[in-house]
């Protein structure tokens, strides 16, 4: 079970579909590696030579930079910037926000083009956008509380024994 922000939490169901979008998505992108980040800077998912970063410290930066370009377009009167992209001399970075809550991080170079990534990030949203949709829906829904029915005594019996 993973923390996807304060409200919501995600099962592995869910992560294993985030995990098969970004398998995806590496392989028709030719992208070097693809990263699925909260806003918080939690990596969710990574696909491809991400094995090979520092995941921790690129999905904090990440989460950073969205919420500093979040405060710019705050002020100059813009919703949120969806998108985002760094040229590089080896590596490029092309980020996307996905349904508000996640960070679409894919890390490519000369062996593709930014107009393949994009094309390919558009239809990863969209399925990203459903699981996340799935994930919201989970978190309205009344949930079972499998320690409502422990009582003290139970508990007492456990270790007394």
């Amino acid at each position: 079970m993973t923390n996807l922000s304060a409200q919501l939490v995600m099962y592995e169901e869910e992560v294993r579909q985030i995990q098969a979008v970004a398998d995806r998505l590496q392989q028709d992108s030719r992208a070097r590696a693809i990263l699925v980040v909260d806003k918080n800077g939690q990596l969710i998912a990574a696909s491809g030579s991400a094995s090979d970063l520092d995941t921790t410290s690129l999905s904090s930066l990440v989460a950073g930079n969205v919420a500093a370009t979040g405060g710019i377009a705050k002020l100059i009167e813009e919703d949120e910037f969806h998108g985002q992209f760094h040229e590089g001399k080896g590596i490029s970075v092309h980020m996307t926000i996905v349904g508000r809550r996640v960070i679409l991080v894919v890390l490519f170079d000369k062996s593709t083009t930014h107009g393949l990534v994009r094309l390919r990030v558009k239809k990863a949203s969209v399925e990203l956008a459903a699981v996340l949709e799935e994930v919201a829906k989970k978190a309205e829904s009344p949930q079972v509380n499998v320690f409502a029915e422990i009582t003290d005594q139970d508990i007492d019996n456990l270790f007394n024994d």
